[in-house]
């Protein structure tokens, strides 16, 4: 095993750790019932006279 194939390995299985804990996290956030109130008013934003 050439240190390249090794090292292109790690990245990948690290990287797609990343993507699914970011993905996760963000999904997270965004069903937080904290959050419920922001974006409510955020989707009624652009329907709002001035």
């Amino acid at each position: 095993m050439s240190t390249y194939t090794f090292l292109a390995g790690i990245a990948q299985t690290w990287g797609m750790i990343a993507f699914i804990s970011g993905f996760a996290l963000a999904v997270l956030y965004a069903l937080l019932p904290s959050n419920r109130v922001t974006f409510d008013e955020a989707a009624r934003r652009p329907l709002l006279e001035d």
